[in-house]
């Protein structure tokens, strides 16, 4: 059996830099629609799923400028609001699960969201309840199309509630709070 032997007394010196982790990326990322100024993010690791959002923010008018090898700048000045309910939208988001983190920024800033059913990986039971349920709690109204198989969401207005989750989600949370 492997083991691990830690002897103290020796003292630590150095640095270590830690890998930008892909779930509280993608959130960050996300939270950039909620502003039009610029945002700078550093540790931004290079993966398929971040790849894919900051590709998606691209198509729905986001500036995006690389500024670095794990930096980009993100400004969300005049998003394309008429792209984030086309079929094209619909479409990205069906294959990758990460856009469920876009409803929450983009109900608060524009008072709507149209979402497809996210794909992506099929590691366990992740419901998306606790995240329509709170945004729904907050005052947002759902409206399912069948012929598209998406969901319109809407909000006329906003308003903050004591919000019980039925199950823990750190991404559910942090996508209610971003509404």
């Amino acid at each position: 059996m492997a083991s691990f032997i830690i002897e103290g007394g020796h003292k630590l010196a150095g640095e270590i830099r830690p890998q930008g982790a892909k779930n509280e990326v993608l959130q960050i990322i996300c939270a950039t629609l909620l502003t039009a100024e610029e945002v700078t993010i550093h540790n931004i690791p290079d993966i398929l799923d971040v790849n894919n959002l900051i590709r998606l923010m691209a198509d729905i008018g986001v500036s995006i400028n690389k500024k670095g090898a794990e930096t980009y700048s993100f400004k969300a000045e005049n998003p394309d609001v008429k792209h984030l309910e086309s079929d094209e939208f619909l479409k990205q988001c069906t294959g990758f699960r990460g856009s469920i983190m876009l409803v929450g920024p983009l109900i608060a800033r524009f008072g709507k969201a149209t979402m497809a059913k996210p794909g992506g990986d099929k590691i366990g039971r992740r419901r998306l309840d606790p995240h329509l349920i709170g945004i729904q709690k907050l005052g947002a109204t759902f409206s399912y199309e069948e012929h598209r198989d998406a969901y319109n969401i809407s909000a006329d207005k906003l308003t903050g509630t004591y919000i019980l989750l039925d199950e823990a989600s750190v991404t559910g949370t942090a996508n209610i709070l971003m509404a």
